[in-house]
């Protein structure tokens, strides 16, 4: 659950670096949130007025954290625009999210995953 609230927190936060972690707890708590309320929205009447309302709400955290994503990997952000070649477009980006994130420091930022080894080092100090 904190891995989805972090990406919340960071709304409209493009720039820095997203570990598959992060990336991948999001996108399985937002996918069960989206059932949940499609399955409501069936019941109470409303279609996927309800799962609609919230895919809009998350629009820019997905973009978001896609993109820092893709900095971990050392691409672009703009790689994101290749989603839009139907069906292949999104395999290659979901590819290009599944890599694993570039060793140490790329030109995006530290590696999320080292920089809570590095605090540890530092308090031990």
């Amino acid at each position: 659950m904190n891995g989805y609230l972090d990406v919340l927190k960071k709304y409209a936060v493009f720039e820095g670096r997203a570990d598959r972690k992060e990336f991948w707890i999001f996108w399985l708590f937002n996918f069960v949130i989206g059932m949940i309320l499609g399955i409501i929205g069936k019941v109470i009447g409303m279609g996927g007025f309800l799962s609609g309302i919230y895919t809009l709400a998350v629009l820019i955290p997905v973009i978001a954290v896609t993109i820092r994503r893709l900095h971990d990997t050392g691409r672009s952000g703009w790689w994101i625009l290749i989603s839009f070649v139907p069906i292949i477009g999104s395999l290659v980006v979901l590819v290009l999210c599944a890599l694993e994130s570039q060793p140490g420091l790329n030109q995006y930022g530290p590696n999320p995953k080292e920089i809570p080894e590095l605090e540890v080092t530092q308090a031990e100090e």
